[in-house]
């Protein structure tokens, strides 16, 4: 039987490692989808998200254009951050308006500090209308408390948390900016990584990974092929086994 063992082993290995294949080629395809949204054309905020609406679960991470005004007075530090060199930070968040002064407004994560900067050791966003490119984010809520609400280190970005400090309504989300502004650049302010990658759709490279299935379901029948042949080839005739249950050494000379 050891051929049909060999071919059997053959056809299972083959068909299991092409499943394996199709399944890496659909994580592949889903991971390349969820990095090309960061990488699309930047659109308007008020296109994707408005003031009071709920986070759109498909559009995290996608690029947007915003304008208005700094409120400083909502500056706040955010802890546990890493730069692009894994040191250990904090984000610089300082809610626009979006539009007017008295529009409600979008926190925008301005830079990456070091750990042991101060609020006060900041400098001031630039006056006047702002201008700025980033990419949209989910509030956090991991649950993370404060350890002293009366300062202005947060532990996580948290919407509750920045609208505490300022008069304007905020959005239910906040923007890291691509770069930090000439004037953050200047005062060793360095641009902020992006934590989040947006999901992939839910019927993103469907074909490969139905292709999977249908490798290991190839499989699956290979090796089913493969007990049967095998169980009836060592299976005694029928006059064999009636035989077999009468007389034991019947039984034996028979199989003979």
């Amino acid at each position: 039987m050891w051929g049909a063992h060999l071919l059997g082993l053959i056809c299972v290995a083959a068909a299991t490692g092409m499943g394996v294949w199709q399944h890496d080629a659909w994580q592949e395809r889903r991971a390349a989808e969820r990095v090309d949204l960061t990488e699309a054309e930047p659109v308007p905020l008020a296109e994707v998200l408005g003031p009071d609406d709920p986070f759109p679960a498909g559009d995290v991470g996608r690029p947007v254009r915003l304008a208005g005004t700094w409120l400083p007075e909502g500056t706040a530090l955010v802890t546990g951050r890493e730069d692009e060199d894994g040191r250990a930070g904090r984000w610089v968040v300082t809610p626009l308006t979006v539009g007017g002064p008295a529009d409600p407004a979008v926190p925008v994560v301005r830079g990456w500090v070091p750990d042991d900067t101060d609020v006060a050791d900041l400098p001031a966003p630039d006056p006047g209308e702002a201008e700025l490119v980033g990419w949209l984010q989910p509030p956090e809520g991991s649950g993370m408390a404060d350890d002293d609400p009366s300062d202005d280190v947060l532990p996580q970005l948290r919407i509750a948390d920045i609208v505490q400090r300022v008069d304007q309504d905020l959005y239910g989300a906040y923007v890291v900016a691509r770069a930090p502004t000439q004037t953050d650049a200047a005062a060793g302010l360095a641009p902020a990584t992006l934590d989040q990658l947006p999901p992939a759709g839910r019927f993103t490279a469907l074909r490969n990974l139905l292709y999977a299935i249908e490798w290991w379901v190839f499989a699956a029948f290979a090796g089913f092929i493969w007990w049967r042949y095998v169980r009836d080839a060592t299976r005694l005739p029928p006059a064999q086994e009636a035989g077999a249950g009468d007389d034991p050494e019947d039984a034996v000379l028979s199989g003979e």
